[in-house]
């Protein structure tokens, strides 16, 4: 009997080869029926042992960006690249001053290969107004002011 090409996923070590053997795969252009099918099982193998080490769903959507940012080594001017937006709403967004727009969610999900409800999850904006101060609590209120008469 031939031994299996690809096994289930029981170590970190083996789940990065298959994370960086499918991204090779994904790159060629005119993919044979071999390869295909090859994507397909990765795919699936990576899938399971996401869904059965996912830390993820704790984190907020900000967390999670700057954590795959740097699992896949990227700075904000990379990122930004290749999500066709620019420079300063990926540091916006990285310092919690800006959300994610649907769009920009669409295309996180699939470049770090995760579920879009991951980055779908409420979180609390900095108010610029309010950047000075260090209270959580007071981060998103605006004090109104009435004039002197």
């Amino acid at each position: 009997m031939e031994a299996l090409q690809y096994k289930v996923i029981k170590t970190i070590t083996q789940y990065k080869e298959y994370c960086n053997l499918l991204e090779e795969i994904t790159m060629i252009k005119k993919k044979t029926k071999q390869q295909q099918d090859t994507i397909e099982l990765l795919t699936l193998l990576i899938e399971k042992w996401d869904e059965e080490h996912n830390t993820f769903s704790d984190a907020d959507p900000v967390e999670l960006l700057d954590y795959l940012m740097k699992e896949n080594k990227l700075k904000a001017v990379d990122l930004a690249k290749e999500l066709a937006v620019s420079k300063s709403l990926v540091s916006d967004i990285l310092h919690y001053r800006r959300g994610l727009s649907r769009e920009i969610i669409r295309k996180l999900a699939s470049r770090f290969k995760v579920s879009q409800e991951l980055f779908n999850k409420p979180y609390k904006l900095i108010s610029p107004v309010n950047s000075h101060l260090k209270d959580a609590s007071v981060m998103n209120t605006k004090k109104t002011l009435s004039k002197a008469v």
